[in-house]
């Protein structure tokens, strides 16, 4: 069993921050990220409301620059995935080793939430994706859909609208979800067109996506695409922490304003615990707040 002085678990913007913020006030701080450094962030093309970058960022480099900075503090970044949490005993375990520490930090973010409809299984990188940042460019020339509302669904349509030739952007409701800014700029695009009252009921192809099975107001409607981009929200990745730790129904830990949690000595920082607006800027918020709370 390895002995440390915080453990933190997940190496987004929060986690690294967090990290950043224990290091320089000289703890031994580990970081366990079972995927990539930067989380979702790392799939964003650009980023134009975080601070101190006024003609934007792209995701990516904005995640090595704050891994860099963790590191050359002095924090360890490892890539495990953790496989069980005992909260109460601030232990953890990897296929690797096990590992304890006087306060846990959870930073593991969220994941894409599925449309939940037939064929979206099957075709699961074969015309159906989550990320437009990661596969849009596989789409030049094409008809793409993104399904979804919020800022991260207009972001992906504006994004993939310098590939494809056509972009929907279908949304269940009348109006966007996104910023005003955000809505105004998507809106705008001219081969981006929106389906309001629409929902998607069936995704349809043998060996590709080839078509949309669309609930409008006008009844059903079938929509020719060549790929579908789902914006519809994140699952927080809390599975492993049912039953040790307060969660709200859909399962956002639940923290209060210095992020502990209700376990003593366990904090929740990032799009894992319950807030109301996710976003970089109050991620690393999280991260340096719950750092301090260790200190």
């Amino acid at each position: 069993m390895q002995t440390w002085d915080v453990l933190i678990v997940g190496a987004g913007p929060a986690g690294l921050t967090a990290a950043l913020y224990c290091a320089r006030a000289g703890q031994r701080a580990l970081v366990l990220e079972g995927g990539f450094v930067g989380g979702q962030v790392s799939t964003t093309t650009l980023i134009e409301n975080y601070p101190g970058f006024p003609d934007g960022i792209d995701g990516f480099t904005l995640a090595m620059q704050m891994e860099a900075q963790a590191r050359k503090w002095g924090a360890e970044i490892r890539s495990e995935s953790v496989k069980a949490f005992d909260l109460a005993q601030k232990t953890l375990t990897t296929a690797k080793d096990t590992y304890c520490a006087d306060a846990i930090i959870l930073a593991m973010g969220a994941t894409p939430r599925l449309l939940g409809v037939p064929g979206e299984s099957k075709l699961r990188g074969h015309g159906v994706s989550y990320c437009a940042t990661c596969d849009g460019a596989l789409y030049r020339g094409k008809t793409v859909a993104v399904v979804g509302g919020g800022d991260t669904a207009c972001e992906d349509a504006a994004y993939l609208s310098t590939f494809a030739d056509q972009v929907y952007l279908i949304h269940r409701r009348d109006k966007l979800r996104a910023s005003a800014a955000m809505a105004q700029r998507v809106l705008s695009i001219a081969n981006v067109r929106p389906l309001w009252d629409t929902t998607v009921t069936s995704l349809n192809g043998e060996a590709s996506l080839d078509s949309l099975t669309l609930n409008t107001a006008d009844g059903e409607q079938s929509l020719a695409v060549q790929g579908v981009f789902v914006a519809v929200g994140a699952q927080p990745q809390t599975e492993l922490l049912q039953g040790q730790i307060d969660l709200t129904p859909d399962g956002y830990i639940i923290t209060d304003d210095c992020m502990a949690t209700s376990v003593s000595g366990v904090y929740a920082v990032g799009d894992i615990r319950k807030k109301q607006l996710r976003q970089v800027v109050t991620a690393v918020a999280d991260g340096a707040i719950a750092a301090y709370q260790t200190i």
